[in-house]
């Protein structure tokens, strides 16, 4: 070995020790030079975003399981028995299978992990380009950037967690089929290798347009109300603490009204399958709105807005919090 080499790998070792020690003797300090790496800053966005989005899905998944089964209860018929959060739960326990409410939390958690990862994530970034952009002006922006950011972040990931989406409502609405008919997923991986083998891989991406729609109508309400209603209440008497809360619950509320008539729709999609003919319900997003409104009414897409707004608000809670706060310690 030349001498230019070992003095290359003693000056290796040496630094190597000496990055080290300082880690051992200032920890703090060592963190803080790691989250500040321009790689780790860029990428830390999208995963607070993916953690708090996660941690508010094992919370929230009993009432996202309800939903689903609101949503196609009395599917294709006007009239006959409205089912209610209530009933769905107790007939869910009746059968002595309280863990069907976890029903689909395993895809809940991969579509989390994509989903909110790249939409809290891909938020975060804009506004942070967008604020820099306004700053060089000597401006401020305003709700146009924030529902711009929100919509475009929305779409974009919504795009990539369409699979996992899918997977999450064909394993919750299993159940309602009958026992011949089920296809019994193991899990979410075993729904998404099955899924393209049976029906093409393009199927992993049904529904995909209402998806992105209500995607980006979910995001213009929760992301765009909450950043507004967050610098609106910065000047008050309210604690951090209060201010976040009470923007997350205005946010779930917009996020809610904007977002359910497509979720409605999204979630008829995903879970058609094809009749022994070959066809489907329903050819598409439009196809599925027209035939909703003239077989069972306009007032369904709101079906069970009261079981969606106690999922989105909590969930919207539990994400922008944990965000926030995963923000505030990784500054």
């Amino acid at each position: 070995m030349s001498d230019r080499a070992m003095t290359s790998a003693k000056d290796g070792i040496s630094s190597g020790t000496g990055a080290i020690k300082t880690a051992t003797e200032n920890p703090a300090q060592t963190t803080t030079d790691f989250l500040h790496m321009p790689t780790v800053r860029a990428a830390l966005p999208f995963v607070n975003g993916g953690l708090a989005g996660m941690t508010a899905t094992a919370v929230i998944q009993p009432v996202d399981m309800i939903k689903v089964r609101l949503q196609l209860a009395g599917e294709g018929v006007k009239t006959g028995p409205k089912p209610t959060p209530i009933s769905v739960t107790r007939e869910v326990l009746a059968a002595g299978k309280v863990l069907d409410l976890y029903t689909g939390l395993s895809a809940g958690l991969l579509r989390q992990a994509v989903y909110t990862t790249a939409r809290i994530g891909f938020f975060d970034t804009f506004m942070k380009g967008l604020t820099t952009a306004a700053e060089a002006r000597d401006a401020r922006i305003g709700f146009k950037e924030r529902a711009a950011a929100g919509l475009t972040a929305g779409g974009l990931a919504a795009m990539l967690g369409n699979p996992a989406d899918l997977a999450l409502i064909r394993m919750q609405s299993d159940g309602l089929k009958p026992v011949a008919q089920r296809a019994n997923y193991k899990s979410v991986v075993d729904a998404l290798i099955r899924i393209p083998r049976n029906e093409g891989v393009l199927a992993l991406w049904s529904g995909c347009f209402p998806t992105v729609v209500r995607a980006m109508a979910l995001n213009f309400g929760q992301l765009a109300f909450f950043s507004e209603a967050k610098t609106r209440l910065k000047d008050t008497s309210l604690s951090s603490r209060t201010q976040t809360l009470t923007a997350s619950a205005v946010a779930g509320f917009f996020a809610s009204f904007f977002s359910l008539p497509f979720d409605f729709v999204k979630t008829r999609l995903q879970k058609q399958t094809r009749n022994a003919d070959g066809t489907l319900p329903y050819k598409g997003m439009f196809d599925a709105f027209r035939k909703v409104a003239k077989d069972e009414g306009l007032l369904r897409f709101y079906r069970g807005f009261t079981t969606y707004y106690v999922r989105i608000a909590p969930h919207a809670m539990v994400t922008l919090i944990v965000a926030d706060y995963l923000g505030f310690v990784t500054k």
